[in-house]
Parts: structure tokens; sequence; C-alpha cells
């Protein structure tokens, strides 16, 4: 399988090259799988493993006195990953206006499946914590990568129909915006109304430029320069930093997002997500660690996101194809099989499941069971996920374009 995948990737005399690893939709997840792997290793086969976990949490004395996030843990998690959600954010405004959910009947079936597949999980979690103090983390096994999900998608092959290859990026993107909204209301702390007055001055002024002097180099200019100044504001109101560079992101003209996310696809794929993989599962493993694995914790992370996520999806998904009440991806009512498939995929939390796990304990040993805990299923989910896909995709199916029928 890694040979044959090598051979596609592969444009120039079957020379691998840079550039098509780069611009390969499985790149990010191969990168993310090594990244991972080799912090797990570091952490805990090196005699160093120690120091390179406390690397991580130094602490930077002058930046607290600014009240700016003062460990490299923290200025990763709050302002590297500022950057990521800003390009979550152009993906959602492209798609919703002139992308696949740009109509009502376009977004309605895998808005729907979307939000099944965030309420099961939770509720499974909360079915294994409800009375205990993990109850905070419910919203850890919500998440579905984007990376990951469409990466393994890929993987499985050629016979996937194109309409399941949209819808899932249609409910990953849905599930993002979900979590978005998620972690801005649910893990921030006490808002605080004077900075939240200033984001919405900043919030204005972009609006106002961005209308008035629309393509010019100086709306450019103010609206990021403004950009870093709303994130500050937000890092101090309460509400999670990261939330800012999606309301950037909704504050730009659409004609300027390609250019944007352009630029940043480098940046963010391959330098800032791969440094959050590094930083957040430096893990420290022990015996300990894996009798946690029984815990209400643990349990319902696994379960939430190998169970609840094709549960909740599949079930809703199952019923509006049924009912015909809505238009549905082509092929799902005869080919119901690898439509499971694809809520299993949605299984797969990785970063943003590990980010909501940074968020919702402060503390480290139980931000650590909760990574673990989000790695083995996602894992599990990928795993299981590409040979569901393998097995009920043996006939060639005609590509089609569009999503719907």
């Amino acid at each position: 399988m890694i040979k044959r995948t090598i051979q596609k990737l592969a444009r120039f005399n079957n020379v691998f090259t840079l550039r098509d690893f780069i611009h390969d939709s499985r790149s990010v997840g191969f990168v993310l799988i090594f990244c991972t792997a080799l912090s797990l290793i570091i952490t805990n086969a090196f005699s160093f493993g120690n120091q390179y976990y406390d690397f991580w949490h130094l602490e930077i004395n002058k930046l607290h006195s600014f009240h700016l996030p003062h460990s490299i843990l923290h200025i990763i998690n709050d302002a590297l990953m500022a950057v990521f959600f800003f390009m979550v954010g152009m993906e959602i405004k492209r798609e919703t206006l002139i992308g696949e959910l740009s109509s009502k009947s376009s977004i309605l079936f895998p808005s729907i499946a979307a939000l099944s597949g965030v309420l099961a999980p939770a509720f499974i979690f909360l079915l294994f914590t409800k009375g205990t103090s993990y109850e905070m983390g419910w919203a850890i096994p919500t998440a579905t990568d984007i990376a990951f999900s469409l990466g393994i998608l890929a993987m499985a092959g050629k016979n996937i129909p194109y309409s399941f290859k949209v819808f899932l990026t249609a409910l990953a993107i849905i599930d993002d915006l979900a979590a978005i909204i998620i972690i801005a209301f649910f893990y921030g702390s006490q808002p605080q109304f004077g900075w939240l007055l200033g984001v919405l001055a900043c919030i204005a002024i972009i609006y106002f430029t961005v209308k008035y002097f629309r393509g010019t180099r100086f709306s450019q200019i103010t609206a990021l320069s403004l950009g870093v100044v709303m994130w500050y504001f937000m890092y101090r109101s309460g509400i999670h930093a990261t939330f800012a560079g999606v309301l950037l992101a909704m504050l730009l003209p659409i004609e300027r997002i390609p250019l944007y996310e352009k630029a940043l696809h480098i940046p963010v794929n391959f330098i800032i997500i791969p440094i959050f993989a590094l930083a957040n599962t430096s893990i420290l493993i022990s015996v300990g660690s894996f009798n946690n694995l029984l815990t209400p914790l643990s349990l319902g992370i696994i379960l939430g996101l190998l169970v609840g996520k094709p549960l909740g999806i599949g079930i809703s998904s199952y019923l509006m194809i049924k009912s015909k009440a809505m238009e549905v991806p082509k092929g799902a009512d005869t080919n119901m099989k690898q439509f499971i498939g694809l809520g299993v995929i949605a299984g797969i939390g990785f970063t943003m499941s590990i980010f909501v796990s940074t968020l919702a304990f402060d503390d480290p040993a139980l931000q650590d069971t909760a990574k673990l805990a989000v790695l083995i299923a996602s894992t599990l989910a990928m795993i299981i996920g590409f040979f569901w896909l393998k097995a009920t995709s043996k006939k060639p199916l005609k590509e089609e374009s569009p999503m719907f029928e």
C-alpha cells in the first residue's frame, strides 16, 4: 500500500518531488502521523524524554508580564493555532458562499449529519462520566480531523464516489464550525466585557475598511494588523483567543480568500500543525497510563469517537435517506455500507480533539490521559475506516461532479 501511494505521488519519471508531496491531499496526514510517532518516541524511549516534555511547558516570564501566553505550549495553542483557525474560517466562508455549501439544498443534509455526529459522541461521553470531574471534557470526542479523514478517504482508492468525498468534506467543515462555537463559548473563562468591546471595535473598523477600501493594499494591511489586535483583545476577554482567527476570516472579502489560502497552505499545514502535534503529543506513557484507559474519561472519549461518530452520522443519514425529505448525496441510498464507512472515518478526532483536551482540563495528567485516548481512538478509526471502505468498494464507480441528485 505504501509503495503504491508513493508511486501515485510521483509525477516526473517516477521521481518523488517535494512539490508533489506538499500538494497531495494525503501529505498532511502523513506528516502528522510522523510527528506524533516521533514525539511519543522521544518522550518515552530516550533518556532526555523528560527534558523534551518539560521544554514544551517552559515558562517565559517576560511574556507573562505583558499578559500574553507565557509558555511554549500556550504560545502554540493560543497564538499559532489562531492562524490555523483563520485558515479554517476562510475555508468555511468559501464553501458557504461559492462552494459545496452555498445552497440550502446542499447544506441541509451534511449539516444534520454533522450535528448528529457531534451530539451522539457527547451523549456517550456524558453517559460514562456523569457525576465525575471529567464531565467538562464532553466536547473532546465530538470533533473530526479534516486532514486525516480526507487523507484516509483518498488512500481508500478511486472507487469511492466523488459525491461521498464532497459530503465528507462538507461534514468536516460543518463539524469544524461546531467545534469553533463550542470552544468559544464553553471553554473560555469568565467574559471580560471591557475587552470584548475592544473586539467589537476591531470588527467594526475591519468591516468598514474592507467595505469602503475594498481591494486596496490599505484595506489588507489594516485588516490583518487589526486582526492581531483583535486576537489580543480576545485573549484578554475570556473567550478563547483562536476564535479571533475565525472572525477575521469572516470579515475578509471573498475574492481575497484564495490568495490568503495559497499563502498559508505551507506555513499552516507543514509548520504550525506539525509543531502542534509535536508539542501536544509529548505524552509520558507509563503502566498507569494504560490503566487510565479503563477510566470513564478514556472510555468516554474512545467510545465517543469510535461508536458515537458513526452511530450519529449513520442513523441520521439513514433516516434522511429513507424519508426522502431532502436531497441526498448521489449513491448514498445504494451504497449505504460505504456511507457508514464515512461515519467511521469521521471518528478521527486528532487535531481538534487534542486541542479541546488541553482546554477541558487544567491538570496535565488528565490532559495526557485524554490525548492518549484520542490517539488510540483516532488510530483505530483510521484502520477500521480504511479497511471498511476497501472491503465495500470493489466495483469501480463512475466519478460524478455534482454532490446531489
